[in-house]
């Protein structure tokens, strides 16, 4: 979700609550967010949204899996990349796993 101008609470608010309300019923169940100052109206995204809000803890390991997925993520989708014609059921050769992995 982009926000070209302020980040504050409010901003992310009023843009978070619509995005959510767009996304397949199968996605809207929980959003983890690092912490921050814009989440803190966290408690009225989440009663306009249904949605579980949690928040990363600043352990480091956490914080290491968060990026190593999103590091995998961007192999497929570049930044930038607009994810709403996407669907779980749609997806093509193009976007499953290819890494490959040493063995032992």
């Amino acid at each position: 979700m982009h926000l070209p101008e302020r980040h504050g609470a409010l901003e992310v608010q009023e843009a978070i609550i619509p995005a959510i309300n767009r996304l397949p019923e199968m996605l809207q169940k929980t959003l983890t967010w690092d912490q921050g100052i814009e989440m803190s109206n966290h408690v009225a995204i989440a009663a306009a949204t249904d949605v579980d809000i949690y928040f990363c803890a600043p352990s480091p390991w956490q914080r290491g899996s968060s990026e190593n997925t999103n590091g995998l993520f961007r192999q497929h989708f570049p930044k930038g990349t607009d994810l709403s014609g996407y669907h779980p059921t749609t997806s093509s050769s193009s976007h499953t796993n290819s890494t490959e992995y040493s063995s032992l």
